[in-house]
């Protein structure tokens, strides 16, 4: 499997690209799953709902699954940060790529997405494991890289990067649990 994570600023279009990459992988025949950093307290549950009630009730874990859908629920006894390695372990297997919204700081390959409209800096200049800059406006990147620079806008050539690439972002578990 591959992994690519994408950083950037709230705000940046982080959300967008990814959800444009994913038909556009999966129309060249990939398999896609992604890996989003949540901040704080976020539930995916509603009061009132079965699975709500179990997990308020003090069950560790909670899976809900029907004919077209699994859930899996895990509350922490004490807050916890779990590392991008681990939720990645998490994942079913069998697919082709693995695309990771957030997790500025981790050790994955990552593409920066930036706009200069956001008023924010860059951090391609500080992130050795920034590989490729998408951008809308790459004209005013602050300084000029070596890196591929991506156009935010169009998710096939994002893909094509990916694709074209691929072997750069193979993951290996063996490598991140010893």
């Amino acid at each position: 499997m591959n992994v690519i994570g994408f950083s950037g600023y709230s705000g940046s279009g982080k959300t967008t690209l990814v959800e444009k990459l994913i038909p556009a992988l999966k129309q060249r025949g990939l398999r896609v799953s992604v890996v989003k950093h949540a901040h704080h307290l976020f539930d995916i549950d509603h009061p009132g709902k079965d699975t709500h009630r179990h997990r308020e009730a003090g069950a560790f874990e909670v899976v809900v699954a029907s004919q077209n859908r699994l859930a899996l629920m895990r509350e922490f006894e004490k807050p916890s940060e779990l590392t991008v390695h681990h939720l990645i372990a998490e994942l079913y297997g069998g697919v082709d790529w693995v695309l990771v919204e957030g997790f500025k700081d981790s050790d994955l390959l990552k593409i920066e997405v930036w706009r200069a409209s956001s008023g924010k800096s860059t951090r391609y200049t500080e992130d050795d494991f920034i590989v490729a800059i998408a951008t809308d406006s790459p004209a005013q990147l602050p300084e000029a890289t070596l890196r591929p620079v991506l156009d935010l806008n169009d998710a096939d050539a994002v893909a094509d990067y990916l694709v074209n690439n691929q072997e750069r972002f193979f993951y290996s578990f063996e490598d991140r649990f010893d």
